[in-house]
């Protein structure tokens, strides 16, 4: 069985999110945050190491769905 940890975001970010998945395969807010962070995690073991544009591409991604301002 897999054991689950809580992660907390603002409330104001978790509403955009609400927003942002509406109508996509995603359920919930929980549902985007692991697939993100799946695929970050996945990138990084693929290559051992970010590099820089990488790093920036995945911080603007993250910019871009109101995780980062």
């Amino acid at each position: 069985m897999t054991e689950y940890t809580t992660v907390s975001i603002p409330k104001d970010l978790a509403n955009r999110v609400e927003d942002t998945i509406e109508g996509t395969s995603f359920s919930s807010t929980s549902d985007l945050v692991r697939f993100l962070l799946r695929s970050i995690v996945i990138q990084h073991q693929q290559s051992e190491e970010l590099t820089e544009a990488e790093f920036d591409e995945i911080t603007s991604q993250l910019q871009d769905l109101g995780y980062l301002e």
